[in-house]
């Protein structure tokens, strides 16, 4: 079995979800880059020294470790690390309303016109809708693509809006196939 797993996607595509749902079936214990990324969520990113300081002692704590979220270019010392990487893509239109529902979710109506958040989500949804056509000056398609190239690993691609129970299916079989060989 694949001791270490990488989900990384466009923000919105599901890397989270899918990354927790894979821990509740797989001996494997669940990490987001999120958590080593910011200081405080959103607001406060934490210097890369530290980011990395702090995963790499969680890596090295885990015997088997699934890590959701994008470390492209903080985090590509890490590369090596990976048995394999799980790379999520869906439509535009339906990532960029998931996002969108989820800043509601997430701030309510603090993130709506008028509200003490609406600048600081919008700039986000901004910021998320460059990802299918910006070059790699962002973190994008175009970027994500560069750094899959790099890899040594195995790479399962999952391209389109599929539920979180097909994904792991597609995972599952993925290492099923991996234990046959």
């Amino acid at each position: 079995m694949k001791r270490s797993i990488h989900i990384l996607g466009a923000s919105g595509s599901g890397t989270s979800t899918l990354g927790d749902a894979l821990a509740n079936v797989l001996p494997h214990t669940y990490l987001d880059t999120d958590d080593y990324f910011w200081t405080n969520k959103f607001t406060e990113p934490r210097p890369i020294p530290e980011r990395q300081e702090l995963l790499k002692n969680d890596l090295m704590n885990s015997e088997q470790w699934i890590l959701s979220g994008s470390l492209v270019g903080w985090g590509d010392c890490f590369m090596p690390y990976f048995d394999l990487v799980i790379f999520l893509w869906i439509p535009p239109d339906v990532r960029l309303a998931r996002l969108q529902q989820r800043e509601l979710e997430r701030y309510g109506a603090e993130a709506l016109a008028g509200g003490s958040l609406y600048e600081q989500s919008q700039a986000f949804l901004k910021w998320a809708a460059l990802y299918d056509h910006a070059g790699t000056e962002v973190r994008s398609k175009t970027l994500h693509e560069q750094w899959l190239a790099e890899l040594s690993c195995p790479i399962l691609r999952i391209e389109g809006d599929y539920s979180t129970e097909k994904r792991i299916e597609m995972v599952l079989n993925v290492l099923k196939q991996d234990q046959h060989q």
